[in-house]
């Protein structure tokens, strides 16, 4: 089985990355990827936040929005985060987005009060 398709570095497009990260948990997939030591996770690592059908969806909506690379081993599936892709793209939007959903991050307002 040849290996999923992956949008072109030139291709990603804001507005899909933007409504990708929107979700809980694609934003908590992209989380653990991100945080990982290893360069990539095997999709089944990923059961605790849902059923393998609602999990294919998510995976799937990473993908064609260029926020992770999906390879398949056999019958296995692996993803990586496509941050040097991100990165070069949108420069800074990926720690800003990951920053903002780590637990007890502080949000400041426009006029710099702490909410």
């Amino acid at each position: 089985m040849p290996d999923p398709s992956h949008p072109d570095k030139a291709k990603i497009a804001l507005p899909a990355v933007l409504d990708a990260l929107s979700d809980p948990t694609r934003l908590a997939i992209v989380t653990q990827l991100a945080e990982s030591s290893e360069p990539e996770a095997r999709c089944q690592s990923f059961l605790p936040l849902g059923s393998k059908t609602n999990l294919a969806y998510h995976f799937a909506k990473l993908r064609t929005s260029g926020v992770v690379y999906v390879r398949q081993e056999g019958t296995a599936r692996y993803l990586s985060l496509r941050r040097k892709d991100l990165d070069s793209r949108f420069p800074g939007l990926l720690d800003s987005i990951l920053a903002a959903a780590r637990p007890g991050t502080r949000k400041t307002s426009r006029s710099g009060s702490r909410a």
